[in-house]
Order: structure tokens, then sequence, then C-alpha cells
């Protein structure tokens, strides 16, 4: 199967810096922050008051008022960041054949928004005032649905739910989904628009949350000693992955090559992650295998790096198990220190991050990173953007559920 070659030929992204991948990208080198006191709802009350929120977002840039109306926050978000993706890729639809195109969009909540109000119009006012739209809106299949029948397309169109996962192990399945010679172009991705009453009082209540609520732009801080937890954050980031000759024969703008991808789970707690980083480390060896890649030829890994305590340990210990030596000598860094934990949508997100920084020679920092942790002796990019030529990049993405999904890239070469 692997002799078919996929290459990544458009992307966009929706993040608390705004749309458009320029905008993301130009915020996360400037080493900017995007979390802000919370402004979706009143949470005035509540022990977490800040979060990453895609604040002035307007989906009629994109999608009708009607169809806004719809659509849950989360499918505006895959469907403004598929157009953007779909017009850098340059795909003409109209002559392409569109049962050789699949759409796969993670999410690991879905419609939360929607169920949250149309519960509360179940208790205020009756069952008579529910609406009609409220399944249609908040299944967590409503973002591939929409995008396929937005733009025609009538592949394999499906959602993948693994948690904070959700995304990579959409791209994971687009990767094998374009290898089985079922389709030449998979639309890809995540999207999650969890920053609602229940989602902050519920992850606060596990004491998940960070609580600095007095300096935002400084409380996601992965793999620093004063870390307290993620920051929640709403976003999307959709990319268009696609079979290297027939990207080749329509012209496509070619940005890098998939190379290799590996998922695992941990099977050891529902939340916490295996102390040992032992599923995380299998994760990340399949990738390389699948790629054919060495360890000590990966350059960069745009961590999944939460900022949780437990979380970046087990992290950093998988990276050392399976790097040796070499884990000192790439670089490391977290993009969710910009723009918070996006859950299922950080996989599409955080690729994009790591395919720019192929594309740009620039690795993103890890910012808020003042003093790292005890033992954590990597190379973490503190703070600042670095220059630095990278062939190869690896992005991690581990889940509630003992999820682990790795995705491998590499720079396109003929």
């Amino acid at each position: 199967m692997a002799d078919r070659r996929i290459v990544i030929t458009g992307m966009g992204a929706v993040t608390p810096f705004g749309v458009t991948v320029d905008r993301f990208w130009d915020a996360l080198i400037e080493g900017q922050s995007g979390i802000t006191p919370i402004t979706l709802f009143d949470a005035s009350d509540f022990d977490v008051r800040i979060a990453g929120q895609c604040g002035g977002f307007d989906p009629t840039r994109v999608i009708d008022r009607k169809s806004v109306k719809r659509l849950d926050r989360f499918s505006q978000f895959a469907l403004v960041a598929c157009d953007e993706a779909l017009r850098e890729a340059g795909l003409n639809l109209e002559q392409e054949d569109p049962t050789r195109i699949a759409v796969i969009v993670g999410t690991g909540i879905g419609g939360l928004s929607e169920l949250e109000q149309q519960h509360a119009r179940l208790m205020e006012k009756g069952p008579g005032k529910v609406s009609a739209f409220t399944i249609p809106k908040l299944m967590v299949n409503a973002a591939s649905g929409n995008i396929s029948i937005e733009h025609g397309v009538r592949g394999l169109s499906v959602a993948m739910s693994s948690a904070c996962a959700s995304a990579t192990n959409a791209m994971g399945e687009a990767l094998m989904h374009i290898r089985r010679r079922d389709a030449e172009v998979v639309v890809v991705g995540g999207s999650e628009a969890a920053v609602t009453p229940l989602a902050v009082a519920a992850f606060a209540s596990m004491k998940a949350l960070s609580t600095r609520n007095d300096e935002p732009e400084k409380a996601s801080r992965p793999f620093d000693r004063d870390r307290d937890g993620f920051v929640l954050a709403e976003g999307a980031g959709i990319l268009v992955f696609e079979e290297l000759e027939h990207a080749k024969k329509r012209e496509a703008p070619i940005l890098v090559e998939v190379a290799g991808f590996g998922a695992s789970c941990d099977a050891d707690h529902i939340t916490q992650p295996s102390e040992s980083g032992a599923g995380a480390a299998s994760a990340m060896r399949m990738a390389l295998r699948d790629a054919d890649i060495h360890g000590d030829e990966v350059d960069y890994i745009n961590a999944h790096g939460t900022g949780t305590p437990l979380g970046d340990v087990a992290e950093v210990f998988a990276i050392g198990e399976v790097f040796g030596d070499w884990a000192r000598k790439l670089v490391v860094s977290s993009t969710k220190s910009a723009v918070g934990h996006t859950l299922g949508a950080s996989g599409g997100v955080e690729l994009i991050a790591a395919v720019q920084a192929i594309r740009q020679s620039v690795v993103p920092p890890t910012i808020n990173l003042d003093n790292p942790d005890d033992g954590f002796e990597l190379d973490f990019c503190p703070n600042t953007a670095r220059d630095r030529k990278i062939r190869v990049a690896l992005s991690n993405s581990f889940g509630f559920g003992g999820h682990n999904a790795c995705i491998l890239i590499k720079r396109y070469e003929d």
C-alpha cells in the first residue's frame, strides 16, 4: 500500500489569532498569546475565566446567513477552514471525480453549544420549543457531512472522535485511505468549539485547567515547572491530503509529503496518561517505522504539550525512550502555549504549524517556558522562534481514553 506517495496541497485554519494560516503562523513565530478572558458567555462565577477564543469570527465570509443558523460553531469553523484549504490546493471540483474525494474531520465533542442551548430551552419552555435543527447541529459528523454537501464530494465522509487525538487519527485514516486507492484526495483535519459553560465547568471540576485568571497570556505553560493545567481553546485546522501523481498532474502546490502514521492506546486510565509514556512511545515508533525513517532523521517535534503536570512528564519520557541521545539534539515545541488546547482540532492545527516549520525553516516557540521542570532536558525552543532547516517533523496528539496518535511529515523531494 505504501507505494502511493501522499502530499499536502492546501491548508486552512481558524484559531484564536483569527482566520487563515498566515495569521496563525505569524502570531506563533512572533511569540504572541491568544489566551484572553472568556467573552463567549458570562464566566464571572466560574473558577476558570480564561480561554483561547476565536473572537470576531464571521462565518458569513464563506457561509450564507441562512445556512449559518443551521450549523453549530464547530461546523462553521470547519467549513471556513476548508474553504481556505481548497483554495490553496487549487482544486477545481467540477473537473474532479466527486467519488474519489473523501472528507474525514475529527472532533472530540461536536456541537456542545447547541446541546446546552437546546437543553436550556427544553427545561425553560418545554419540549415543543426544542429546535428541529438540534440533532443535525450537534452530531459529531455534522462538520464532515456539511463539507461534503457544500462541495458536492461523494467519497467517504466520516467523523473521527478520539478526544484530543481526533484530528490526528483522522489524518492517519486519510493517509491509509489514499494508500488503499480508495480516494485521490482527502479533506481532513479537526474542528472544535467547546468553550462553553458546561465544558469549562466540567474540565475545571476535574482540576484539568489552569486557574491563572489574572494573567491569561501566561496561563498556558507547557513543560514549565509552574504549569497548572491546560487552557481550553476552540478552532479548526483542515488540510488537503492528495496522491502525489494526482497533484502533479494538475500542477498543484506541494507543501510537504506525509510520510507515516502511528497510533496506540495506553489501556490504563480514562483521563490520565500512562506514567511510563509507553503508549505514546509506541505510537511514535510506529510512525517512524511506517515512514521508514530513523529517529535521528527527525529535526522537529510539535509536542502534544498541554501544560498538565502528568501529561508533560509522560511525553518527555516517551520522547527520550524513542529517540535516545538524539532527543537532546532535535527541537521540541508546544504551540498550545500560544493558542491553548483545541481538543479534537489540535492535531489539525498543530500539523499546520509543523508544515509551516518545514516550509519556512523556522521552529515556533514554546512561550511561557521560563523554568523548565526538573528532568526536562530537551530543547523546547523557549519563548523565541528559531531559524532551523527542518527536513522531517513529527506531530503528537494524545487524548482521554488513552488514545495516542502521531503523524510524520517531511520536506517534499521529487
